[in-house]
């Protein structure tokens, strides 16, 4: 009778393991078929909940954890032209804050270009006392609700053309029309209003990341510079010697110009010479190192060879 109970509570826990799985799966395939639909996730550079931007470096880490998923994740300040033409393109996330005095819990929630809530992910919480490292755990927790899904955009009705409106039938003539002026409607070229609805709120923050000056080479214009910045730009190769949690740049001497430290962000680097200490970090291909000097913004130009 006992062996009979075992078998017997053996096949119950399969198929209730069974059922779970099937419906996980119809609602993993549920949620990639929603976000599939929508080419863009749009970070804001200041959540709501917070009084700083990017404070506790959580806007740049849910950036991150889309790009790390597979998304198209952008700035709101950095949107493409197909985006800034047409908002319903991307999902906006929000970071949800339910934190307590002694725990950290957070939420991810996607809202299409009407406010309606799109997604939601489940809540991550962290014990951590120090705010970012708890904002780190409790964000990253909040993204396995995305595991195991495989997104891939599919254009939709998300991606239709904004409406165009022509009033050329519209207008009525007041003066008496002369041949110059049947002339000169002949050769005008038809003009058309696109009208874009649904557009969002504008955000309210700023790019924290580090940006370049305008710098440009000598053969390419003058040279514009942020106030109170100084650019120098350098010719000379620096080579990459790596050391441990980073790189040292030596020139051909060889002589030790620059030590670089790695951060969790990928091509930006913590770096420190003589000049000061500052950041090292790619941005269309070629490498800055920006630091301070006497209250003045050094944007320094580097040629290196990893």
């Amino acid at each position: 009778m006992g062996k009979e109970l075992n078998h017997f509570d053996i096949r119950s826990s399969m198929k209730k393991l069974l059922l779970i799985l099937f419906f996980a799966g119809i609602f993993t395939g549920s949620i990639q078929a929603q976000l599939n639909d929508y080419k863009y996730i749009i970070i804001p550079k200041q959540f709501d909940t917070f009084k700083k931007k990017n404070q506790y470096l959580t806007s740049t880490l849910v950036k991150h954890l889309f790009v790390q998923q597979g998304f198209n994740a952008v700035y709101e300040e950095e949107l493409p032209d197909d985006l800034n033409n047409n908002r319903c393109l991307g999902l906006t996330a929000d970071l949800e804050d339910d934190s307590s005095l002694f725990s950290t819990k957070t939420a991810i929630v996607l809202k299409d270009c009407k406010s309606q809530e799109i997604f939601r992910t489940q809540q991550g919480s962290s014990k951590e006392k120090d705010f970012k490292a708890a904002y780190n755990e409790a964000i990253r927790q909040a993204f396995q609700s995305l595991k195991g899904v495989s997104y891939d955009y599919t254009p939709g009705e998300t991606s239709a053309a904004p409406v165009s409106v022509s009033f050329k039938n519209d207008v009525k003539e007041l003066n008496k029309t002369t041949p110059e002026k049947k002339e000169a409607k002949a050769n005008m070229k038809k003009d058309e209003v696109v009208l874009h609805e649904a557009t969002p709120e504008q955000q309210r923050y700023k790019n924290l990341e580090p940006q370049p000056s305008d710098m440009r080479k000598a053969d390419s214009g003058p040279v514009k510079n942020p106030p109170e910045s100084k650019a120098v730009e350098s010719a000379e190769i620096w080579y990459a010697q790596e050391i441990p949690n980073g790189y040292q740049l030596v020139d051909s001497s060889p002589r030790v110009r620059l030590k670089l430290f790695k951060s969790s962000l990928p091509d930006v680097y913590f770096a420190e010479n003589e000049k000061g200490k500052g950041l090292v970090y790619q941005k269309n291909g070629q490498w800055y190192f920006e630091y301070y000097q006497t209250n003045h913004l050094i944007t320094e130009a580097l040629n290196i060879k990893f």
